[in-house]
Formats: structure tokens, C-alpha cells, sequence
């Protein structure tokens, strides 16, 4: 039995600390009719500490972007007739990791099911080396093509909900909990990532452990908790947590931060963007009484 620690391990901050110290996070998301899951997610990377934030978006979406972030960097693609990423931006995407010395990339929420989109995706993960957060259409991207998720160049972790788990792996859900765990350490292990099985008592399986989270309610079955999820577990990698335990402490406040909210709003009308705005009262509950168990 392996416990977190007791009082949440990003918090106090330094007082003489800059935000080059708390790290740049790349969102590469975004397409033409879900620039809400970008923005979801970049926003939620900000609000979970993240030093800075810039949004890898195609180039006609970024004014939707930039209107409603403005706290968010824009690095504009080169994109499909449909507004998706083109495959053409692999090297602008890989000068600005490079030159901005990004230290956590998102790839995933919104982007599309474009085959030349998902040929970038796949480039992507299989050329860099800053550790990636691969969620929604990052994940389908490698649908039929699980394999080529052994080339990975870098730390991985891939955030499937049920029906994205079972076109990734050609597995079968398990219903029973045990069979999950069991099924999910295997695929961990085979792949070398960090899963996180969304979904009540999400799991998050890694270096041979697994979390079970207790926190959440049924008021996060809405589109955007995914992405705002995201773009925690992206902040808390760039803030030097290691991949298995950001994703266990980004899935822990995650569903704490939906605990508090659904007080004020109900399950009924939980929205995923009432999960950022309580995210502080999240945090400070966190950084004095909150505890996770490893099992």
C-alpha cells in the first residue's frame, strides 16, 4: 500500500519563483466546431499552475482562441480544407518545442479524426522526447495502429474513457474492477505508459501500481471533463510531478474539484467548466487535509 502525500505536493510555491519555474505547456488541440475542447483544456493547464500555456491551433481558429483566453498563447498550424491540423506543421510544432523548451505536451482534445491530422499525431509521439498527455482524438489517432504506440520517444500517458480504450487496444472493457486493474497493468507494462481508464473509480496504472480514485460524481458525464482533466494531468507534468503521479493527483483534484462544484450546481447541470472554476477551493482543500491511496 502506497499513499500520496497528505497535503497536496505543488503547494505552498516558492515565494521567489517565476513562472519560468512552474513550466510551459504545449496544447496541441482543436478543430473546426470543438475549439471548446481546446480551450477547456488550456484553461484548465493555467488554472492548475501551469507557468505558461500556448495553444498549438489551426491558423483560422485562433481568433475564437484568443478572444476567449487571453491568458493563453497562440501558435497558429498550418490546417486541412476541414480547419483540422496539417500534417505540414510537424516542423513548425517541433521548432517551437525546441525553442520555447516546452516541458509538457497535450495532444488530443478536438482535433478530429482527419487521417492527415492523425498522421501528425503518430509523427508526433513517435519524434519527441518532452513527456506527452495523449487524449481523445490523440488516442483515436492510434486506433488499429496500438503498436506504433511502442515507438513512443517519450514519457506517455494515454487517458482513455471506455469506448476510446477498446478501439485503441482491441480489448474488451472489463466490467468486474479486479479484471481492469489486471487488464491495465498488462497494456501499461507492454507499452511502457501511464494509463488513465476513465470512468467512475477512474484507475490510473503505472510503474507496476495502481491508484483507484474515490473522488467524482455522475454530474461529470458531460462533454469537456476529459479535456479539462487533460490539461491538469499536462500542468502538473510541467510542474516536475513525475507522469504516474500528476495523472493520479490531476485525477484525485479532478473529481474533487466536481465534488464541491455540484454542491452549487447539482448533477443535473454540472459543467465541465464549473470543474475549473472550482479548482482553487480544490487546491487549498488539497494542500491541508486531502490524501490518495496507491494500490
Amino acid at each position: 500500500m502506497f499513499k500520496l502525500p497528505k497535503k497536496f505536493p505543488l503547494l505552498p510555491r516558492k515565494k521567489n519563483a517565476d513562472k519560468s519555474y512552474y513550466g510551459h505547456a504545449l496544447v496541441i488541440a482543436g478543430s473546426r466546431g470543438m475549439t471548446g475542447a481546446a480551450i477547456l483544456a488550456s484553461r484548465a493547464a493555467l488554472e492548475a499552475g501551469s507557468g505558461l500555456v500556448t495553444l498549438g491551433i489551426s491558423k483560422s481558429l485562433l481568433p475564437i482562441a484568443a478572444k476567449t483566453i487571453p491568458e493563453v498563447m497562440q501558435l497558429g498550424l498550418p490546417e486541412t480544407g476541414q480547419a483540422s491540423l496539417s500534417y505540414a506543421g510537424y516542423s513548425e510544432i517541433v521548432k517551437f518545442i525546441h525553442k520555447s523548451k516546452i516541458n509538457g505536451l497535450l495532444i488530443g482534445p478536438g482535433l478530429s479524426r482527419h487521417a492527415e491530422t492523425a498522421h501528425l499525431v503518430r509523427k508526433l509521439v513517435r519524434s519527441l522526447s518532452v513527456t506527452t498527455v495523449l487524449d481523445a482524438d490523440g488516442i483515436n489517432s492510434f486506433r488499429g495502429r496500438a503498436n506504433a504506440l511502442l515507438s513512443h520517444a517519450q514519457p506517455l500517458v494515454v487517458t482513455p474513457h471506455q469506448k476510446e480504450f477498446e478501439r485503441l487496444f482491441s480489448e474488451k472493457w472489463p466490467n468486474q474492477k479486479t479484471e481492469r486493474i489486471k487488464l491495465a497493468k498488462r497494456l501499461s507494462k507492454f507499452y511502457d505508459t501511464v494509463l488513465v481508464l476513465k470512468g467512475r473509480g477512474t484507475l490510473v496504472v503505472g510503474r507496476g501500481k495502481c491508484y483507484v480514485n474515490s473522488t467524482g460524481n455522475p454530474g461529470m458525464a458531460k462533454g469537456g471533463s476529459g479535456d479539462v482533466l487533460a490539461g491538469m494531468i499536462t500542468a502538473f507534468v510541467c510542474q516536475k510531478l513525475d507522469p504516474f503521479l500528476a495523472s493520479c493527483w490531476a485525477v484525485y483534484l479532478h473529481g474533487k474539484a466536481a465534488d464541491l462544484a455540484v454542491k452549487e450546481r447539482g448533477e443535473l447541470s454540472l459543467l465541465a467548466s464549473d470543474i475549473v472554476r472550482f479548482l482553487p477551493k480544490a487546491f487549498r482543500w488539497s494542500s491541508s487535509a486531502g490524501r490518495a491511496t496507491v494500490l
